[in-house]
């Protein structure tokens, strides 16, 4: 409620009598109050939208999923292997510092360069989140001259970063502690460790997969995509930690399912080619990021149901996935991933 509103409320509790216009005695005497219980009304819907998990945000979320025994996920930093070249016998020491041209890596272990003067080793982002999985090539240069170290460069894009968790991915593990049964090491327990874990995105059980006693753990990243050998021996650690005595625990990646799509376009005027395939391959990467885990095959409705919400399209023709006309099945251990996005003429 406004402060106008309010003082409009107040003063038609006085008598028209008097003067209510503003400078008048009632009009100043309430317009202070106003102002007040303005406050306090805005106050009031903080409190009543912070105090429901479905609607609460940052720090108020926080304190309402502790009640379940949830924690929101920190962010991530990412790790690269560096590839150094120098002089043979210049060291490489745990601290010593690469960087891009906008972030920094430390230097995770001890080396020394081989007789060719080169030593490949792995270094940590000092930025935590996405930010820091740059691509090939990205780091390049020493911020602090390194004695006989020359040069340096990562032959693979740097991965394994990922932003903090945000409220709604915490509302969602919030919503499927209380409403599944995650209790004495059922599969929904399972799931529930796997996603505490920084850097999980989804996770799947497999009870009794090798027979009696085993459980097989299937998780993706934070992206959606295969999970890293790091975030597996992470994930494996935490349920070990936490599950029951005499279980056999496997935790394995998703293993990526290549989706191909093939189209011919009708395009709204003014559109290249190159333009609708590049909203066409985020439109389809969205969808199917969305439903990673999620559905047992990626619809080839929805499919053309994607390259339709793009503007740049008029129509489409001879959609094929994967070479066919059909869903695709997903197996559980899977997890889809966007590969080529070909425009036929």
């Amino acid at each position: 409620m406004t402060q106008q509103e309010i003082l409009s409320r107040l003063l038609s509790e006085v008598s028209d009598e008097f003067d209510k216009s503003a400078g008048s005695f009632f009009y100043d005497a309430q317009k202070p109050v106003a102002m007040e219980l303005e406050g306090i009304y805005a106050d009031m819907e903080s409190i009543l939208k912070n105090g429901f998990a479905l609607t609460a945000s940052g720090t108020y979320l926080d304190s309402k999923v502790a009640e379940q025994g949830l924690t929101r996920k920190g962010a991530v930093s990412a790790t690269v292997l560096l590839t150094i070249k120098g002089s043979p016998g210049a060291k490489v020491s745990v601290g010593d510092k690469a960087a891009s041209d906008a972030l920094v890596f430390s230097i995770m272990e001890n080396a020394v360069l081989d007789s060719s003067g080169l030593a490949v080793v792995q270094a940590q982002c000092d930025a935590f989140g996405k930010i820091g999985n740059v691509p090939i090539g990205a780091v390049n240069r020493f911020p602090v001259t390194l004695p006989g170290l020359v040069s340096v460069t990562n032959e693979e894009a740097a991965s394994g970063g990922f932003d903090e968790e945000t409220d709604d991915e915490l509302r969602e593990r919030y919503f499927e502690k209380v409403s599944l049964p995650a209790t004495s090491g059922s599969k929904y327990h399972y799931v529930m460790w796997a996603k505490e874990v920084s850097g999980v995105g989804d996770a799947k059980c497999l009870p009794l997969w090798n027979g009696n006693g085993t459980v097989k753990v299937v998780i993706i990243n934070a992206d959606k995509g295969a999970a890293s050998s790091e975030l597996i021996s992470a994930v494996k650690q935490h349920i070990e930690e936490s599950r029951p005595i005499g279980a056999e625990v496997t935790v394995e990646s998703a293993v990526p399912l290549v989706v191909n799509v093939s189209v011919s376009l009708v395009l709204a005027n003014g559109v290249d080619t190159q333009t609708a395939k590049e909203k066409i391959s985020e439109s389809i990467a969205k969808y199917i990021k969305k439903n990673a885990f999620a559905n047992a095959y990626i619809s080839y409705a929805q499919i053309g149901g994607c390259i339709l919400d793009c503007s740049e399209v008029l129509d489409y023709s001879n959609l094929k996935i994967n070479g066919g006309m059909e869903n695709i099945e997903i197996a559980e251990t899977q997890v889809p991933a966007l590969g080529v996005v070909t425009i036929e003429e």
